[in-house]
């Protein structure tokens, strides 16, 4: 996670195994956004659980488990193809999680998470990512739940993030900060202690990159606006709660610059298809007639 937005630049400009790779055509302000979303979209809170988390009354905290797919030569162009940002040194997003089920309100089941990251000193770098999350489930039938949630981001990292064009020049500091809200729609079937669900919802993007070296503001002309979806199985052993999930961000809307060619596609600016994994401790006890999740 602290080496998510790590960008250093090779010292001939261009990884050697992408020379000959640069993407045609090339947008430079697509390729920046582009990577801008991406980091954000790489730390979203996905639900990781069914539409009722826990039986009322009780919670869990844990560990999720984040998988950063790693981004082609075609996608880590920037300075005009100049060089290649070396993003792939991450290849998981650990982030410490606490979630919680309400008391029964009638019917419903209310629920709440927080997730945090603290601002670690690592390899030069500082990032912190806070999320949060509340929804409310309600059981149709001992087969069938329904939700909803909404969830919230954000992710600060100070870093030599945009490695100098000079080689020789002394490291600078950078700032990228992003921010995710989105809304989810949900519903699960339980079978046996299982709970298989599926998530479909919106998620919105703001990015801000500031270049250390040369005091450079990169805007992010087309934030991720767009669809997101979750498919995946939650349940319980002893007192192990576990989650795993297939996380999709297809594609998001291009705004609010629509100056570039139609070619450039509906997810050129910003897409992630990956998968997610949450281990935690089940706490308390269920309220006496509480539903089991």
């Amino acid at each position: 996670m602290i080496l998510l937005l790590s960008a250093v630049a090779f010292a001939s400009g261009i990884e050697p195994r992408c020379i000959g790779e640069n993407p045609v055509p090339y947008y430079e302000q697509v390729q920046v956004d582009f990577l801008q979303n991406y980091i954000a979209l790489a730390g979203t809170l996905s639900p990781i659980h069914g539409p009722i988390p826990h039986a009322p009354g009780t919670g869990a905290v844990g560990l999720d488990l984040n998988v950063i797919p790693p981004l082609t030569c075609a996608r880590r162009f920037a300075l005009n193809a100049s060089k290649t940002e070396k993003t792939n040194k991450m290849p998981v997003l650990p982030r410490p999680r606490v979630t919680m089920a309400l008391p029964l309100w009638g019917d419903w089941i209310g629920f709440a998470g927080f997730a945090y990251v603290p601002p670690l000193q690592v390899a030069g770098q500082r990032s912190t990512i806070v999320s949060g999350e509340v929804g409310v489930g309600l059981p149709l039938s001992d087969a069938l739940q329904v939700g909803g949630r909404v969830h919230t981001t954000a992710m600060k990292t100070i870093a030599d993030a945009a490695s100098a064009i000079d080689p020789d020049a002394e490291p600078a500091d950078d700032l990228y900060l992003a921010n995710t809200y989105g809304l989810d729609v949900m519903v699960a079937r339980p079978i046996g202690g299982i709970t298989p669900y599926a998530a479909l919802g919106i998620t919105d993007v703001s990015t801000y990159f500031w270049v250390g070296d040369d005091g450079v503001m990169s805007n992010n002309m087309h934030p991720y606006f767009g669809p997101v979806a979750s498919l995946g199985t939650d349940g319980l052993i002893g007192n192990v709660r576990w989650g795993a999930e297939l996380y999709a961000a297809p594609g998001g809307h291009s705004r609010p610059d629509r100056s570039f060619p139609n070619e450039v596609g509906f997810g050129g600016y910003g897409h992630l298809y990956t998968g997610r994994i949450r281990v935690a401790f089940e706490l308390g006890a269920p309220d006496k007639g509480s539903v089991e999740p």
